[in-house]
């Protein structure tokens, strides 16, 4: 094992971000620090760019989203100590999960016995079955706590306007990804797929019916099956062809419908 510790911080305030270094440094003076980083997106970027650090310090809440969003959807092979105030619940769970939480500001002892902590328990974080718990955990979590976009951008000519999600019918897909809004008006969008939309979208609210529509739960006025187990769609504003689910994902979409 290397004598080494390779820490990668993220937080994105940046006198905080000092002091946690400043502190670090006096208890671990050999240590390799990494950062500041403070957004999601720059967190992915490295790791998908370095070897996995020994050691991540996160702050939750980062410029551009929440930090459990780096870890949600990657195979997680180091141990994270959170350095935030979040709910008790989260809390909890973390330190059930032999995660250290600490609460900002953060005292020195505090953050002293974390890493004690960490030394203590880093065979443990070998184990492929705990990360595994560890990694569901976080998606969970992050899946919880993601904040979905309320407005999208869109163009009218030459200019952009932006629409609420309360007024979108659906998106759709033809040579282009477009909104279609409540008043029966397609808008030409910069997105490339409707994977990526989907993304941004609260799935309690929208739902993907196929390849060509991802369709609002608002903007749904009834369903029908066919003979084939198919389900066609009745929307409040028709985007110019029937709208089908098809019989493999008709129970996820009643599902969607009555939750």
């Amino acid at each position: 094992m290397s004598t080494t510790l390779n820490i990668l911080m993220l937080e994105d305030e940046p006198l905080v971000a000092f002091s946690l270094l400043t502190l670090v440094q006096e208890i671990e003076p050999t240590a390799i620090i990494t950062g500041p980083i403070a957004s999601v997106r720059e967190a992915q970027e490295w790791l998908d760019t370095h070897p996995s650090p020994d050691l991540v310090l996160a702050d939750i809440q980062l410029s551009d989203g929440i930090s459990l969003d780096v870890f949600a959807h990657r195979p997680l092979d180091c141990p994270i100590i959170f350095t935030t105030a979040y709910n008790e619940y989260a809390i909890r769970a973390f330190k059930l999960n032999s995660v250290d939480y600490l609460l900002k500001p953060i005292e020195k002892e505090d953050l002293n016995a974390a890493l004690d902590k960490f030394h203590l328990l880093q065979d443990k974080f070998k184990n492929t079955t705990y990360l595994s718990q560890m990694q569901e955990l976080f998606a969970n979590f992050a899946q919880q706590n993601k904040k979905y976009k309320t407005r999208f951008s869109v163009h009218q000519g030459r200019s952009m306007i932006l629409i609420p999600v309360e007024d979108i019918v659906c998106f759709g897909k033809e040579e282009y990804i477009y909104l279609l809004s409540t008043d029966g008006k397609k808008y030409l969008s910069d997105y490339r797929s409707l994977d990526e939309v989907a993304e941004l979208l609260d799935p309690t609210q929208f739902f993907r019916a196929n390849r060509q529509y991802l369709i609002a739960l608002s903007a749904l006025e009834g369903f029908r099956s066919d003979d084939w187990g198919k389900l066609k769609l009745k929307l409040k504003v028709s985007p110019g062809e029937e709208v089908t689910v098809s019989r493999e994902k008709a129970g996820e979409f009643r599902r969607w419908v009555e939750r």
